[in-house]
C-alpha cells in the first residue's frame, strides 16, 4: 500500500509521458471554438454601418425631379396695357429641376442616435458575453468527469501492479507449500477484475475527453492528460458579465429617453432648388428659363399631445424592469454561493474522516499481506482487504476532485 501512494503522488507526466492541458486552456479554446463568437465582429460592424449612415444626415440631399403638366387655366391679364405685349401663357407647362436641402442644426437628434447606436452595440456585446461564459460551466462539467475517471485509472493500474507483485511471493509460497496453489487463482482473477475496471474508467474517460474535445475544438485523446487545479476561494464581489449586460441596458434607456427630447427640439435646415421651366419663376414667361433659389427653413414640433411624456414613462417602467431582473439575479447568485460554501464545508470534513480510514485500511491490508506470504489466510481475504484499502483511496481522491469542483464552480458562479 505503501506504494500505492508514493505513486500517487507522483506528478502524472512521470506516470505517463503524454501531454498535459490545463483547465484555463480549456476555457479559452472553448471561446475560441464557440460558433457565435463571430457575433462580436458582425455586431461591431453593423453598429459601424449604422453609424456612417447616421453621418449622412449633414451631407446635402440632392434630387433631381421633372414633371409636365397640362392645366385647365393659366395666369393672364385681360386689362390692356398701352405699349406693353403682354403673352399668352400655354395650358401645358414643363420643368426639370435640381433640388437639394442641408441639414444646419437638428437639435442634437444625429449625436442622441450615434449614443444609441452604440449603446445597443454594448448592450448585445454584453448578452454575447453572457452566453459564452456559460461554456465555463460545461467545460466544468466535462473536464471534472473526465479528471475523476483519470485519477481513478491511476489507482486502479497501481493496484493491478501490487497484484502482479503479490503473485510472486505467493508462487514462493507455493513452492514452500505454505499457500495453497488456489490463491493463485484468486489472485489472477483479481487481476482480470482490476482490467475490466480500468476498461470500464477508459470507456468513461473517452466519453468526457470527446464532450472536451466538441467544446474546445481540439483533438483530445486517452494520452491526454488532465492538470488538476488547485484554487482558491475567490474574494470580493460579483464579476459576473450579467451586471455589465444590466448596466448597459439601464444606458441604453436613459439614452432613448434624452432622444425623446432631442425629437422636439426645433431643426433648422437651408434648401434651394434650380433648373428650366416652361415658365420659370417668371409666371408671365412663356419660355423654357432657367431659374434658381435658395433658403432657410426651420421646423418645430411645438405640440405632441403629451406623446413625449407617456413614452419617458415606459422608459421609467422598463428601467425598472431592468432593475428587478437584476435584483432577482443577485439573489439567485447569492443562494448558489452560498449552497457551494456548505458543500465544500462537507467535502472536506469528508476528505478529513477519508484520511482516517486510509490509515487503517492500510495497516490492514498490510497485516494481511504479511499474513498471505505465510499462508496463515486465503488469498480472497487479502484481496478483501486490499480492495477495502483502494476503495478508500478512490473516495478520497473522488472527494479531493469533487472539492477543486466545488471550488471551481464556486469562482464561475461569483465570476471568477
Amino acid at each position: 500500500m505503501k506504494r500505492l501512494i508514493l505513486l500517487l503522488l507522483l506528478p502524472a507526466q512521470l506516470a505517463f509521458a503524454q501531454q498535459e492541458i490545463t483547465l484555463d486552456e480549456c476555457y479559452s479554446w472553448a471561446r475560441e471554438n464557440y460558433p457565435n463568437l463571430k457575433q462580436l465582429e458582425i455586431y461591431s460592424e453593423i453598429t459601424g454601418l449604422k453609424i456612417e449612415n447616421l453621418k449622412t444626415n449633414f451631407l446635402p440631399l440632392a434630387t433631381i425631379k421633372g414633371q409636365a403638366t397640362y392645366q385647365s387655366d393659366v395666369t393672364k391679364i385681360d386689362i390692356p396695357i398701352p405699349n406693353m405685349e403682354i403673352p399668352s401663357i400655354s395650358k401645358d407647362q414643363y420643368k426639370i429641376f435640381l433640388e437639394f436641402q442641408q441639414n444646419i442644426w437638428d437639435g442634437g437628434l444625429t449625436q442622441t442616435q450615434k449614443l444609441i447606436e452604440e449603446a445597443v452595440l454594448k448592450t448585445n456585446l454584453d448578452q454575447l458575453e453572457t452566453e459564452l461564459y456559460k461554456l465555463n460551466e460545461k467545460v466544468n462539467q466535462a473536464w471534472f468527469s473526465a479528471l475523476s475517471t483519470q485519477k481513478n485509472k491511476e489507482i486502479l493500474e497501481v493496484q493491478k501492479s501490487i497484484l502482479l507483485e503479490k503473485i510472486k511471493s505467493v508462487e514462493s509460497g507455493v513452492k514452500n507449500e505454505v499457500v495453497e496453489p488456489s490463491n493463485l487463482d484468486v489472485i489472477m482473477a483479481e487481476i482480470l477484475n482490476t482490467e475490466q475496471a480500468i476498461m470500464e474508467v477508459n470507456s468513461g474517460y473517452s466519453i468526457s475527453l470527446k464532450l472536451l474535445s466538441i467544446l474546445t475544438g481540439k483533438n483530445l485523446s486517452n494520452k491526454t492528460i488532465l492538470k488538476q487545479v488547485s484554487g482558491n476561494l475567490a474574494k470580493g464581489g460579483l464579476n459576473r458579465p450579467e451586471l455589465l449586460f444590466f448596466e448597459n441596458q439601464i444606458g441604453q434607456l436613459e439614452t432613448k429617453s434624452i432622444l425623446l427630447e432631442k425629437l422636439r427640439n426645433p431643426k433648422i435646415y437651408g434648401f434651394g432648388q434650380g433648373g428650366f421651366g416652361r415658365p420659370g419663376l417668371n409666371m408671365l414667361s412663356n419660355e423654357m428659363d432657367p431659374y434658381y433659389l435658395v433658403g432657410v427653413g426651420v421646423s418645430w414640433n411645438a405640440f405632441d399631445w403629451k406623446k413625449t411624456k407617456r413614452e419617458k414613462q415606459i422608459i421609467g417602467l422598463q428601467k425598472d424592469l431592468v432593475n428587478s431582473q437584476q435584483e432577482t439575479f443577485e439573489q439567485n447568485i447569492t443562494m448558489l454561493l452560498e449552497q457551494q460554501l456548505i458543500t465544500i464545508e462537507k467535502i472536506h470534513k469528508l476528505i478529513d474522516s477519508d484520511k482516517k480510514i486510509i490509515n487503517l485500511r492500510e495497516k490492514i491490508a498490510n497485516s494481511s499481506a504479511s499474513k498471505l506470504e505465510y499462508g496463515t489466510i486465503t488469498s480472497a481475504d487479502y484481496i478483501i482487504d486490499l480492495n477495502a484499502a483502494t476503495i478508500a483511496q478512490l473516495k478520497l481522491e473522488t472527494h479531493k476532485i469533487q472539492l477543486e469542483e466545488a471550488t471551481i464552480k464556486y469562482n464561475t458562479i461569483k465570476g471568477i
